[in-house]
């Protein structure tokens, strides 16, 4: 299985900004089985975007590195999940 080539962060413990490494990436709301149809968000030139479904500010921060954000704790990957099934 190829690795996301986009990251996906999620906002189950209901932080008022989620700073990311990422000005592309997918957004999925809460943890599965509570998650939003996952989105697709682009910030293009801007330093800030809000999801139109869970209306979570994203925040652009370039001393994060791709994939992370702050808190890591919403970081989403899948194969974690799957790894321990």
């Amino acid at each position: 299985m190829a690795d996301k080539a986009v990251p996906h962060f999620h906002n189950d413990i209901g932080v008022a900004v989620i700073h990311v490494g990422s000005r592309e990436f997918m957004c999925i709301g809460a943890l599965p089985p509570f998650d939003h149809p996952h989105v697709f968000l682009d910030m293009g030139a801007d330093h800030e975007i809000i999801c139109q479904y869970c209306s979570t500010l994203y925040r652009y921060r370039p001393s994060l590195k791709a994939g992370h954000a702050d808190p890591d704790t919403c970081v989403w990957d899948d194969r974690t999940k799957a790894a321990a099934e």
